[in-house]
Protein backbone atom coordinates (compact mmCIF):
# COMPACT_ATOMS: atom_id res chain seq x y z
CA UNK A 1 0.00 0.00 0.00
CA UNK A 2 1.15 3.53 -0.76
CA UNK A 3 0.66 4.82 2.74
CA UNK A 4 2.94 2.07 4.06
CA UNK A 5 5.84 3.01 1.76
CA UNK A 6 5.45 6.71 2.55
CA UNK A 7 5.32 5.99 6.23
CA UNK A 8 8.44 3.83 6.07
CA UNK A 9 10.34 6.60 4.31
CA UNK A 10 9.29 9.14 6.88
CA UNK A 11 10.09 6.86 9.79
CA UNK A 12 13.57 6.05 8.47
CA UNK A 13 14.46 9.76 8.63
CA UNK A 14 13.90 10.03 12.36
CA UNK A 15 15.21 6.60 13.36
CA UNK A 16 18.38 7.04 15.51
CA UNK A 17 20.64 4.51 13.76
CA UNK A 18 23.97 6.23 14.48
CA UNK A 19 24.45 4.48 17.81
CA UNK A 20 23.69 1.07 16.36
CA UNK A 21 25.99 1.67 13.40
CA UNK A 22 28.81 2.65 15.74
CA UNK A 23 28.29 -0.43 17.91
CA UNK A 24 28.29 -2.70 14.88
CA UNK A 25 31.44 -1.03 13.56
CA UNK A 26 33.45 -1.37 16.78
CA UNK A 27 34.74 -4.84 15.83
CA UNK A 28 35.95 -3.74 12.40
CA UNK A 29 37.48 -0.58 13.81
CA UNK A 30 39.35 -2.66 16.39
CA UNK A 31 40.44 -5.20 13.78
CA UNK A 32 41.70 -2.45 11.47
CA UNK A 33 43.59 -0.82 14.33
CA UNK A 34 45.28 -4.11 15.24
CA UNK A 35 46.17 -4.68 11.57
CA UNK A 36 47.75 -1.22 11.32
CA UNK A 37 49.77 -1.84 14.50
CA UNK A 38 50.99 -5.20 13.19
CA UNK A 39 52.01 -3.66 9.85
CA UNK A 40 53.89 -0.85 11.60
CA UNK A 41 55.69 -3.31 13.88
CA UNK A 42 56.63 -5.51 10.93
CA UNK A 43 57.97 -2.49 9.03
CA UNK A 44 59.95 -1.32 12.06
CA UNK A 45 61.31 -4.82 12.62
CA UNK A 46 62.24 -5.32 9.01
CA UNK A 47 64.09 -2.00 8.91
CA UNK A 48 66.92 -3.58 10.91
CA UNK A 49 67.20 -6.69 8.75
CA UNK A 50 70.45 -6.93 6.77
CA UNK A 51 70.35 -6.73 3.01
CA UNK A 52 70.50 -10.34 1.75
CA UNK A 53 72.58 -9.26 -1.27
CA UNK A 54 74.82 -6.71 0.41
CA UNK A 55 78.36 -6.72 -1.04
CA UNK A 56 77.56 -9.71 -3.23
CA UNK A 57 80.02 -10.04 -6.10
CA UNK A 58 77.13 -10.54 -8.53
CA UNK A 59 74.89 -7.77 -7.20
CA UNK A 60 74.82 -4.67 -9.40
CA UNK A 61 72.51 -2.77 -7.03
CA UNK A 62 73.89 0.13 -4.92
CA UNK A 63 74.50 -2.22 -1.95
CA UNK A 64 76.35 -4.82 -4.06
CA UNK A 65 80.05 -5.09 -4.91
CA UNK A 66 79.95 -6.14 -8.55
CA UNK A 67 81.80 -2.98 -9.67
CA UNK A 68 84.87 -3.79 -7.56
CA UNK A 69 84.92 -7.41 -8.73
CA UNK A 70 84.64 -6.52 -12.40
CA UNK A 71 87.42 -3.92 -12.20
CA UNK A 72 89.67 -6.44 -10.45
CA UNK A 73 89.04 -8.91 -13.26
CA UNK A 74 89.92 -6.25 -15.81
CA UNK A 75 93.19 -5.72 -13.94
CA UNK A 76 94.05 -9.38 -14.42
CA UNK A 77 92.96 -10.74 -11.04
CA UNK A 78 91.20 -14.10 -11.17
CA UNK A 79 88.09 -13.72 -8.99
CA UNK A 80 86.27 -16.84 -7.78
CA UNK A 81 82.91 -16.48 -6.03
CA UNK A 82 82.24 -18.95 -3.20
CA UNK A 83 79.13 -19.31 -1.06
CA UNK A 84 80.39 -22.04 1.26
CA UNK A 85 83.60 -22.83 3.11
CA UNK A 86 84.15 -25.99 1.09
CA UNK A 87 83.86 -24.06 -2.18
CA UNK A 88 86.26 -21.39 -0.91
CA UNK A 89 88.83 -23.97 0.21
CA UNK A 90 88.53 -25.85 -3.09
CA UNK A 91 89.11 -22.62 -5.06
CA UNK A 92 92.43 -21.95 -3.29
CA UNK A 93 95.00 -24.09 -5.07
CA UNK A 94 97.99 -21.91 -4.19
CA UNK A 95 97.60 -20.20 -0.79
CA UNK A 96 100.69 -18.04 -1.35
CA UNK A 97 99.15 -16.41 -4.45
CA UNK A 98 95.58 -16.10 -3.19
CA UNK A 99 93.68 -13.44 -1.25
CA UNK A 100 90.61 -14.66 0.61
CA UNK A 101 87.91 -12.03 1.09
CA UNK A 102 85.39 -12.95 3.81
CA UNK A 103 82.21 -11.09 4.74
CA UNK A 104 80.12 -13.08 7.23
CA UNK A 105 77.21 -10.65 7.13
CA UNK A 106 74.67 -13.13 8.58
CA UNK A 107 77.10 -14.85 11.02
CA UNK A 108 76.78 -18.31 9.49
CA UNK A 109 80.38 -19.31 10.24
CA UNK A 110 80.76 -21.88 13.01
CA UNK A 111 83.73 -22.03 15.38
CA UNK A 112 85.38 -25.00 13.62
CA UNK A 113 85.25 -23.15 10.28
CA UNK A 114 86.63 -19.96 11.82
CA UNK A 115 89.58 -21.89 13.19
CA UNK A 116 90.39 -23.22 9.70
CA UNK A 117 90.36 -19.83 7.97
CA UNK A 118 93.95 -18.71 8.79
CA UNK A 119 95.44 -21.80 7.19
CA UNK A 120 93.82 -21.79 3.76
CA UNK A 121 95.26 -18.55 2.32
CA UNK A 122 98.28 -16.34 2.98
CA UNK A 123 96.18 -13.18 2.64
CA UNK A 124 92.82 -12.87 4.39
CA UNK A 125 90.72 -9.72 4.15
CA UNK A 126 87.88 -9.97 6.68
CA UNK A 127 85.18 -7.33 6.37
CA UNK A 128 83.26 -6.28 9.50
CA UNK A 129 84.09 -9.40 11.56
CA UNK A 130 82.09 -10.22 14.69
CA UNK A 131 83.58 -10.95 18.11
CA UNK A 132 83.90 -14.69 17.49
CA UNK A 133 85.51 -14.05 14.10
CA UNK A 134 88.13 -11.78 15.63
CA UNK A 135 88.89 -14.30 18.37
CA UNK A 136 89.73 -16.88 15.71
CA UNK A 137 91.61 -14.88 13.08
CA UNK A 138 92.90 -11.76 14.90
CA UNK A 139 92.83 -12.09 18.70
CA UNK A 140 94.66 -8.77 19.13
CA UNK A 141 91.83 -6.82 17.46
CA UNK A 142 88.55 -5.86 19.11
CA UNK A 143 85.43 -4.04 17.97
CA UNK A 144 85.18 -0.36 18.93
CA UNK A 145 81.72 0.81 17.85
CA UNK A 146 80.37 2.58 14.78
CA UNK A 147 82.34 4.93 12.57
CA UNK A 148 81.07 7.57 10.13
CA UNK A 149 82.52 10.13 7.75
CA UNK A 150 85.63 10.38 5.62
CA UNK A 151 88.89 8.97 7.01
CA UNK A 152 92.49 9.71 6.01
CA UNK A 153 95.15 7.01 5.63
CA UNK A 154 97.55 7.80 8.45
CA UNK A 155 99.79 4.79 7.71
CA UNK A 156 102.35 3.51 5.19
CA UNK A 157 100.40 0.58 3.75
CA UNK A 158 100.33 0.71 -0.08
CA UNK A 159 96.53 0.42 -0.22
CA UNK A 160 96.10 3.29 2.26
CA UNK A 161 98.69 5.48 0.53
CA UNK A 162 97.03 4.91 -2.85
CA UNK A 163 93.62 5.84 -1.47
CA UNK A 164 94.70 8.73 0.80
CA UNK A 165 91.13 8.88 2.15
CA UNK A 166 88.08 6.59 2.17
CA UNK A 167 84.43 6.55 3.22
CA UNK A 168 84.63 5.26 6.77
CA UNK A 169 80.97 4.39 7.40
CA UNK A 170 80.92 1.05 9.20
CA UNK A 171 82.61 -0.43 12.25
CA UNK A 172 85.77 0.68 14.04
CA UNK A 173 88.37 -1.54 15.68
CA UNK A 174 91.21 -1.13 18.17
CA UNK A 175 94.29 -3.13 19.04
CA UNK A 176 94.23 -5.00 22.36
CA UNK A 177 96.67 -7.26 24.18
CA UNK A 178 96.00 -10.95 23.58
CA UNK A 179 96.65 -12.85 26.81
CA UNK A 180 95.64 -16.23 25.34
CA UNK A 181 98.28 -16.30 22.57
CA UNK A 182 101.80 -17.55 23.08
CA UNK A 183 104.02 -14.52 23.74
CA UNK A 184 106.74 -15.98 21.53
CA UNK A 185 104.57 -15.62 18.43
CA UNK A 186 106.17 -13.17 15.99
CA UNK A 187 103.26 -10.85 15.13
CA UNK A 188 103.15 -7.22 14.03
CA UNK A 189 100.14 -4.93 13.76
CA UNK A 190 99.61 -1.91 11.51
CA UNK A 191 96.70 0.50 11.89
CA UNK A 192 95.17 2.79 9.25
CA UNK A 193 92.28 5.22 8.82
CA UNK A 194 91.92 6.30 12.40
CA UNK A 195 88.80 8.06 13.66
CA UNK A 196 90.09 9.07 17.10
CA UNK A 197 90.48 7.38 20.50
CA UNK A 198 92.70 4.67 18.99
CA UNK A 199 89.84 3.48 16.75
CA UNK A 200 90.76 2.37 13.21
CA UNK A 201 88.89 1.12 10.16
CA UNK A 202 91.79 -1.00 8.87
CA UNK A 203 94.07 -3.12 11.04
CA UNK A 204 96.59 -5.47 9.42
CA UNK A 205 98.06 -8.29 11.52
CA UNK A 206 101.14 -10.00 10.10
CA UNK A 207 102.23 -13.36 11.51
CA UNK A 208 105.14 -14.87 9.60
CA UNK A 209 104.06 -15.12 5.97
CA UNK A 210 100.35 -14.81 6.78
CA UNK A 211 98.58 -11.46 6.73
CA UNK A 212 95.07 -10.80 8.06
CA UNK A 213 93.46 -7.46 7.22
CA UNK A 214 90.46 -6.45 9.31
CA UNK A 215 88.27 -3.85 7.57
CA UNK A 216 85.40 -2.00 9.17
CA UNK A 217 84.21 0.23 6.32
CA UNK A 218 81.46 -1.73 4.58
CA UNK A 219 80.34 1.31 2.59
CA UNK A 220 83.61 1.89 0.74
CA UNK A 221 83.30 -1.36 -1.25
CA UNK A 222 79.69 -0.91 -2.40
CA UNK A 223 78.73 0.01 -5.95
CA UNK A 224 77.13 3.18 -4.65
CA UNK A 225 80.27 4.55 -2.95
CA UNK A 226 83.25 2.89 -4.66
CA UNK A 227 83.75 5.90 -6.93
CA UNK A 228 83.86 8.35 -3.99
CA UNK A 229 87.16 9.72 -2.58
CA UNK A 230 89.79 6.97 -2.67
CA UNK A 231 87.49 4.00 -2.20
CA UNK A 232 88.29 2.42 -5.57
CA UNK A 233 92.06 2.67 -5.13
CA UNK A 234 91.78 1.28 -1.62
CA UNK A 235 89.72 -1.74 -2.76
CA UNK A 236 91.85 -2.51 -5.83
CA UNK A 237 95.18 -2.36 -3.97
CA UNK A 238 93.97 -4.28 -0.94
CA UNK A 239 92.13 -7.04 -2.82
CA UNK A 240 94.42 -7.15 -5.84
CA UNK A 241 97.74 -7.83 -4.06
CA UNK A 242 97.68 -11.44 -5.28
CA UNK A 243 96.75 -12.79 -8.73
CA UNK A 244 93.88 -14.84 -7.29
CA UNK A 245 90.97 -13.58 -5.21
CA UNK A 246 88.29 -15.76 -3.61
CA UNK A 247 85.17 -13.72 -2.76
CA UNK A 248 83.56 -15.70 0.07
CA UNK A 249 80.28 -14.75 1.73
CA UNK A 250 79.09 -17.57 4.06
CA UNK A 251 75.56 -18.93 3.54
CA UNK A 252 73.29 -21.46 5.29
CA UNK A 253 75.36 -24.15 3.56
CA UNK A 254 78.06 -23.48 6.20
CA UNK A 255 75.77 -24.30 9.11
CA UNK A 256 76.62 -27.54 10.88
CA UNK A 257 74.85 -30.37 9.11
CA UNK A 258 74.84 -28.57 5.78
CA UNK A 259 71.16 -27.63 6.02
CA UNK A 260 69.43 -24.50 7.31
CA UNK A 261 67.62 -24.86 10.65
CA UNK A 262 64.16 -26.33 10.51
CA UNK A 263 61.00 -24.52 11.55
CA UNK A 264 60.88 -26.56 14.76
CA UNK A 265 64.43 -25.49 15.62
CA UNK A 266 63.65 -21.83 15.01
CA UNK A 267 60.37 -21.90 16.96
CA UNK A 268 60.65 -20.61 20.56
CA UNK A 269 59.91 -23.14 23.28
CA UNK A 270 56.82 -21.25 24.52
CA UNK A 271 54.99 -21.47 21.18
CA UNK A 272 53.95 -25.14 21.47
CA UNK A 273 52.36 -24.81 24.95
CA UNK A 274 50.61 -21.61 23.81
CA UNK A 275 49.17 -23.32 20.73
CA UNK A 276 48.04 -26.33 22.79
CA UNK A 277 46.38 -24.05 25.35
CA UNK A 278 44.61 -22.14 22.56
CA UNK A 279 43.28 -25.36 21.02
CA UNK A 280 41.99 -26.55 24.41
CA UNK A 281 40.29 -23.19 25.02
CA UNK A 282 38.61 -23.30 21.59
CA UNK A 283 37.33 -26.85 22.18
CA UNK A 284 35.99 -25.97 25.64
CA UNK A 285 34.33 -22.82 24.30
CA UNK A 286 32.67 -24.85 21.53
CA UNK A 287 31.37 -27.39 24.05
CA UNK A 288 30.14 -24.61 26.34
CA UNK A 289 28.27 -22.80 23.58
CA UNK A 290 26.90 -26.09 22.27
CA UNK A 291 25.45 -26.99 25.69
CA UNK A 292 23.83 -23.56 25.95
CA UNK A 293 21.98 -24.12 22.69
CA UNK A 294 20.60 -27.40 23.98
CA UNK A 295 19.93 -30.63 22.09
CA UNK A 296 18.56 -30.63 18.57
CA UNK A 297 14.78 -31.14 18.26
CA UNK A 298 13.34 -32.91 15.23
CA UNK A 299 9.99 -31.50 14.06
CA UNK A 300 7.84 -32.61 11.15
CA UNK A 301 7.31 -30.03 8.44
CA UNK A 302 5.36 -27.90 7.90
CA UNK A 303 5.60 -26.33 11.33
CA UNK A 304 2.84 -23.97 12.42
CA UNK A 305 4.08 -21.01 14.44
CA UNK A 306 1.46 -19.12 16.36
CA UNK A 307 1.26 -15.38 15.86
CA UNK A 308 1.71 -14.78 19.57
CA UNK A 309 5.06 -16.58 19.51
CA UNK A 310 6.25 -14.47 16.59
CA UNK A 311 5.08 -11.33 18.36
CA UNK A 312 6.88 -12.24 21.58
CA UNK A 313 10.05 -13.18 19.68
CA UNK A 314 10.15 -9.86 17.87
CA UNK A 315 9.41 -8.04 21.09
CA UNK A 316 12.36 -9.72 22.79
CA UNK A 317 14.63 -8.79 19.89
CA UNK A 318 13.47 -5.17 20.01
CA UNK A 319 13.95 -5.08 23.77
CA UNK A 320 17.42 -6.64 23.59
CA UNK A 321 18.63 -4.11 21.02
CA UNK A 322 16.73 -1.18 22.59
CA UNK A 323 14.95 -0.66 19.25
CA UNK A 324 12.06 1.30 20.71
CA UNK A 325 11.36 3.34 17.60
CA UNK A 326 11.43 0.22 15.43
CA UNK A 327 8.92 -1.45 17.74
CA UNK A 328 6.70 1.66 17.73
CA UNK A 329 6.89 1.83 13.93
CA UNK A 330 5.55 -1.73 13.73
CA UNK A 331 2.61 -0.73 15.90
CA UNK A 332 2.06 2.42 13.81
CA UNK A 333 1.93 0.44 10.57
CA UNK A 334 -0.83 -1.73 11.96
CA UNK A 335 -2.77 1.25 13.31
CA UNK A 336 -2.49 3.20 10.03
CA UNK A 337 -3.68 0.22 8.01
CA UNK A 338 -6.73 -0.33 10.23
CA UNK A 339 -7.58 3.38 10.48
CA UNK A 340 -7.41 3.65 6.68
CA UNK A 341 -10.00 0.86 6.37
CA UNK A 342 -12.23 2.49 8.99
CA UNK A 343 -12.06 5.82 7.14
CA UNK A 344 -12.99 4.14 3.87
CA UNK A 345 -9.76 5.11 2.15
CA UNK A 346 -8.32 3.02 -0.65
CA UNK A 347 -4.90 1.44 -0.93
CA UNK A 348 -3.60 4.50 -2.76
CA UNK A 349 -4.24 6.75 0.23
CA UNK A 350 -1.22 8.58 1.62
CA UNK A 351 -0.27 8.95 5.25
CA UNK A 352 -1.18 12.63 5.12
CA UNK A 353 -4.63 11.73 3.85
CA UNK A 354 -5.14 9.21 6.65
CA UNK A 355 -4.00 11.79 9.22
CA UNK A 356 -6.45 14.38 7.83
CA UNK A 357 -9.34 11.89 7.80
CA UNK A 358 -8.61 10.72 11.36
CA UNK A 359 -8.43 14.29 12.63
CA UNK A 360 -11.71 15.19 10.93
CA UNK A 361 -13.54 12.17 12.40
CA UNK A 362 -12.22 12.54 15.95
CA UNK A 363 -12.07 16.33 16.09
CA UNK A 364 -8.36 16.29 16.95
CA UNK A 365 -5.66 18.64 15.77
CA UNK A 366 -4.00 17.15 12.63
CA UNK A 367 -0.57 18.04 14.07
CA UNK A 368 -1.35 16.01 17.21
CA UNK A 369 -2.50 13.05 15.11
CA UNK A 370 0.65 13.27 12.99
CA UNK A 371 2.78 13.35 16.13
CA UNK A 372 1.23 10.06 17.26
CA UNK A 373 1.35 8.32 13.89
CA UNK A 374 4.68 9.59 12.54
CA UNK A 375 6.84 12.10 14.37
CA UNK A 376 7.06 11.10 18.03
CA UNK A 377 10.20 9.10 18.97
CA UNK A 378 10.30 7.32 22.35
CA UNK A 379 13.43 7.90 24.41
CA UNK A 380 12.70 5.22 27.00
CA UNK A 381 10.36 2.32 27.68
CA UNK A 382 7.83 4.52 29.53
CA UNK A 383 7.40 6.79 26.50
CA UNK A 384 7.10 3.73 24.24
CA UNK A 385 4.24 2.35 26.32
CA UNK A 386 2.57 5.78 26.45
CA UNK A 387 2.72 6.19 22.65
CA UNK A 388 1.37 2.67 22.10
CA UNK A 389 -1.56 3.53 24.38
CA UNK A 390 -2.19 6.71 22.38
CA UNK A 391 -2.27 4.64 19.18
CA UNK A 392 -4.92 2.40 20.72
CA UNK A 393 -6.89 5.43 21.91
CA UNK A 394 -6.74 7.05 18.44
CA UNK A 395 -7.90 3.84 16.75
CA UNK A 396 -10.71 3.46 19.29
CA UNK A 397 -11.84 7.07 18.78
CA UNK A 398 -11.94 6.59 14.98
CA UNK A 399 -13.91 3.36 15.42
CA UNK A 400 -16.41 5.14 17.72
CA UNK A 401 -16.80 8.00 15.26
CA UNK A 402 -17.41 5.65 12.34
CA UNK A 403 -19.54 3.11 14.18
CA UNK A 404 -21.33 4.84 17.03
CA UNK A 405 -23.00 2.56 19.58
Amino acid sequence: MTYQSEFSTSASIVTPTVGRVIRRSLFWVGAFTVLVIVVVLVMLGSSGVKDANALSATNAAPSGAKAVVEVLRQQGVTVTIADSFDDAAAAITDPADTTLFVYDRDEYLSDPLRQQLPGIASRIVFLDPAFDDLSAIAPTVAQAGDVEGSLTAGCELPAAQAAESITGDGTGFRVVEDTDTDSTTDSTTETCFGSGDDVYSLIRVTTGDDIVSVIGTTTALTNDAVANTGNAAFALHLLGEKPNLVWYIPTPADIAGGEPPTLAELTPTWVSPAVALTVIAVVLAALWRGRRLGPLVVENLPVTVRASETMRGRARLYERSSARLHALDSLRLGTIARVAVLCGLGQSASVEGIIAASAALTGRDPAAVRLILVDAAPMNDRELVALSDELLTLERDVTTAVRPA
